[in-house]
């Protein structure tokens, strides 16, 4: 018998430290495996086993409590390396011990405690935008080279640590972007093996990053604050066992270094300066004594998810020629920088231009990237652009570090000659495994799920954002609506556990929501952004984003720990309905009817949001009492499912009366007895069946209506950012699946494919992308792309209970139902979940269909053949053919019961 694989502790890559005060471990049953009887820990240092559970009953293998003793968990960082081991008994046996895994749970460093803030000797700094990264640099020295050295560090803007010269790991963007008033992300750093005997030196290379540069569509700075600073503690243990902790404090040196940076601006890089890392000349009167300086005290936290890094390199696929330079296409629109070598004799400018599209002159443009000042109306640079001037030293390369840029084309001025080997794209984005595939018999159904998650990856950049390079922002409806299709493409629960922290740590006071997290807008400032806070379908994203996590991952700790915000959010809609009254609807109806106590139809509400054809209308006295209502309804609903599975029966009673009140409140102010909506748009149709806001008896009249507008529209979409991605779900679930396949093969515009056929490779805010009359838009915004849920849990038929309990979340129980259509003739998904890996696949032939489908060890399937059956699986593989009621079935564990049609 196998052993148990892939060894976990919270969400969190091997390896990482994680600070958990009581560590969850994770692992995947061996092959075969139906159920798991009993686990056994097992934690060993160098020199062997320190410490064993002994067999313990329990079925879960999913953020498991390993309930390890106190002094195994939040051990100093720099103590001797353990592992951990996992062994199950199941009904098949007992198996091995698994494979050791790092053992990675440390304590924040008490040192951190004796360090200070330093900040860069910067007596007024410049204006945004002109910005200096600073060096700030220590030296010490050791009688002798460190047993282990662990170097902790944060930063009030963005830091590159180096030690004796060498730059220390491989994350990027660091500390990460949150809630910076409230929470700070702290690394670990082991840089044990940059240390000797002798001299030593630390330098932080320190630029605005998020925390003071330029920000969001309205490019304002200093967010946060004007001044960045630095926080770094060194733990030595040395060779006898005694330690020594160097920290940040009046000792360290600062000077500008020869990188002006801003994140969105993009990175301006003077060669000829010495480099950062090499070492301090106390000749070089640019070195001052870096002042200490006083910080607001955010907690401290190690970071919950993955760091972004470096991914990939990508050699462009055609040099074309301008005046003045080269435009390199890069083949795929991505996030991140170019590095750029052979820069030519020193003194040369080389300028780096990157953008989406190119003009008619073949140029790279980016007036489709350009922001806006709401309070003038002005339009603002798009930023995006780098320069490098060169020392012309042989075999020097630039690599800007302090920016981020999305792009498809850079323009390079100033290389003459610019050869393909001379530059290469680095795509940057949080390091998220893969976890879903899908593939099909139309390529270009492949090429718009791989459009769709290229730009996910492009807007997971730490946080997720709407686009990559025009605001670059944690937009809370964007994440709403596509992270149930992210959870199945990649592993995502760290990344949302991080940003949810983030969401709650910046609600406001009466629960309102921002609309952008983690929110630079100072909550006593005027931001224009402040006055957009609290919309629904944006601010919902404080439950829909827990229940999507809770169903993929199982994670019933993040909903306990998210649960106030949530309650503060849906108390703050509801009293919103409850305290105020529209004033068109006041005049038409003076005395107000009791169901618009539940009526939601005042405040700021982005609505439906860029339904095609319409213009986008921010004026906060429009009526959107129809969408807000249905948000309030649905929160309340989700609300309630959660206070159940958390025990809390009195808000689980509460806020199902909610729910129910404000869906009377939506069936008496929006629907006629016959099913027909007051406001009859294709979303406001789709909304009320993905919501269960219409009665039974007419849920089938409504779903006619909303085919009936979609034939009229030819068989294109009309629906705007909230509901594109539940319109098809909702077609196939009210019996109308060929209306979905036909809406979903559309070409031409408004419609998906017609992105794809126009060479997009991420998808378009705009359905018209380059070509809308108004203006392309940004070219990356991933919310469209929500529609490859419909490929993943219809075509392929992969789906999740709607509703489920700690027996079935984290895909422990789910249904695979295939759903074949439009002319396919094949479809193949996998889905790597919690338990392993789960596979959908069906294919026609001359003797019907056959479905090929993969159950990983402890779970259990409930498959539903397109022919009717309905076969309870478990582990192993299940070959059915449908057409002919003979079914072939290969399968591990013989536990496969065929029911007849329902």
């Amino acid at each position: 018998m196998t052993v148990p694989t892939r060894l976990r502790l919270e969400h969190l890559p091997p390896g990482q430290a994680c600070g958990a005060a009581r560590p969850r471990g994770s692992w995947r049953l061996p092959a075969g495996t139906a159920a798991q009887q009993a686990y056994a820990v097992r934690i060993s240092g160098p020199d062997g086993p320190v410490w064993e559970s002994g067999r313990r009953a329990g079925g879960g293998s999913a953020l498991v409590d390993l309930d390890v003793p106190a002094e195994l968990t939040g051990r100093p960082a720099t103590a001797d390396p353990l592992t951990w081991q996992i062994r199950v008994w199941t009904d098949r046996s007992a198996s091995g011990w698994s494979e050791p895994a790092p053992w990675t749970s440390v304590a924040l460093f008490p040192g951190l405690d004796a360090a200070v803030w330093i900040a860069p000797h910067e007596p007024e700094p410049a204006a945004p935008g002109s910005r200096p990264a600073h060096r700030l640099q220590h030296s010490f020295t050791l009688a002798a080279a460190p047993a282990a050295a662990v170097a902790w560090a944060t930063a009030h803007g963005m830091y590159e640590l180096f030690v004796n010269g060498h730059r220390v790991g491989d994350a990027e963007l660091t500390p990460g972007f949150t809630a910076y008033r409230t929470r700070l992300q702290v690394h670990a750093h082991d840089v044990t093996r940059l240390l000797r005997a002798g001299a030593n030196d630390l330098e932080i290379l320190l630029s605005d990053g998020w925390y003071r540069g330029r920000h969001g569509f309205e490019r304002h700075a200093d967010g946060y604050g004007t001044r960045t600073a630095a926080l770094l503690a060194l733990d030595l243990r040395l060779p006898g066992g005694d330690t020594r902790t160097v920290t940040t404090g009046p000792d360290w040196w600062s000077r500008p270094s020869g990188i002006i940076a801003d994140l969105m601006d993009g990175q301006h890089t003077d060669l000829r300066a010495p480099a950062p890392g090499s070492r301090r000349d106390p000749a070089d009167p640019a070195w001052r004594p870096a002042p200490v300086t006083d910080r607001p005290a955010a907690r401290l936290e190690l970071p919950v998810a993955p760091p972004v890094r470096a991914v990939e390199e990508l050699a462009p696929v055609a040099l074309h020629r301008v005046p003045g330079g080269t435009v390199a296409d890069f083949g795929i629109n991505l996030n991140g920088w170019v590095r750029l070598a052979d820069l030519g004799p020193r003194g040369t400018v080389v300028t780096l231009t990157h953008g989406e599209l190119r003009d008619d002159a073949g140029r790279v443009t980016t007036e489709n990237l350009r922001a806006f000042d709401f309070a003038t109306g002005e339009r603002l640079p798009a930023g995006q652009v780098d320069t490098v001037t060169a020392a012309g030293r042989r075999g020097e390369t630039a690599e800007p570090r302090h920016t981020t840029h999305g792009f498809r084309y850079v323009q390079v001025d100033g290389r003459p000659d610019l050869a393909a080997d001379d530059l290469r794209a680095v795509v940057v984005h949080s390091d998220l495994p893969r976890t879903g595939w899908f593939r099909c018999g139309d390529h270009r159904l492949e090429a718009l799920h791989e459009a769709a998650v290229r730009s996910f990856l492009g807007n997971a950049c730490d946080i997720p954002t709407d686009c990559p390079q025009r605001e670059r922002s944690g937009f809370t409806g964007d994440w709403q609506v596509f992270a149930d299709a992210a959870a199945f493409t990649h592993d995502v629960a760290g990344f949302g556990d991080k940003w949810l922290r983030d969401l709650a740590a910046d609600q406001r006071a009466d629960g309102r929501v921002p609309t952008i997290v983690p929110d630079p807008a100072d909550p006593a400032g005027g931001a224009a952004t402040l006055a957009m806070d609290g919309s629904a379908g944006w601010g919902d994203a404080a439950v829909i984003v827990p229940w999507t996590l809770w169903r993929a991952y199982g994670d019933r700790d993040l909903l306990a720990r998210q649960y106030p915000s949530m309650v503060r959010w849906v108390g703050y809609a509801a009293g919103c309905a409850g305290s105020r009254r529209h004033p068109d609807r006041a005049a038409a109806r003076p005395t107000p009817a009791p169901h618009e106590e539940f009526l939601w139809d005042t405040g700021f509400h982005f609505g439906e949001w860029l339904e095609p054809g319409e213009v986008p209308d921010l004026d906060p006295a429009r009526d959107h009492g129809i969408v807000a209502t249905a948000y309030l309804a649905r929160s309340a609903r989700l609300l309630s499912r959660i206070a159940g599975l958390l025990g809390r029966d009195d808000d689980r009673v509460r806020h199902d009366r909610l729910a129910d009140a404000a869906r009377d409140a939506w069936q008496r102010e929006y629907l006629s007895a016959d099913g027909e909506l007051a406001v009859p748009t294709q979303a406001n149709h789709v909304r009320a069946l993905a919501f269960d806001l219409v009665p039974p008896h007419v849920r089938s009249a409504v779903a006619d209506r909303l085919t009936g507008l979609l034939r009229a529209n030819d068989h294109h979409l009309a629906t705007g950012f909230l509901s594109t991605g539940l319109l098809l779900p909702v077609l196939a679930d009210t019996g109308h699946l060929d209306e979905a396949y036909r809406v979903l093969f559309s070409p031409g515009e408004p419609s998906w494919l017609g992105m794809i056929d126009r060479g997009a490779t991420t998808i378009w805010e705009n359905w018209a992308g380059p070509d809308d009359p108004r203006g392309p838009g940004s070219l990356n915004h991933y919310a469209k792309g929500a529609v490859i849920g419909f490929l993943h849990r219809y075509v392929a038929g992969i789906r999740l209970p709607e509703d489920p309990g700690p027996e079935a979340a984290g895909y422990r129980r789910f249904v695979v139902a295939p759903q074949p259509g439009g002319g396919l003739t094949w479809a193949d998904a996998t889905h790597d979940s919690p338990n392993g890996r789960i596979r959908s696949a069906w294919r026609r032939d001359a003797d019907g269909l056959l479905v090929d489908v993969e159950v990983p060890p402890g779970t259990r399937a409930e498959i539903r053949l397109p022919d009717g059956r309905v076969v309870d699986a478990g582990p192993g593989r299940h070959v059915h053919r449908c057409g002919s009621y003979a079914a072939s079935v290969e399968r591990t564990v013989s536990t496969c019961r065929v029911r007849s049609p329902r």
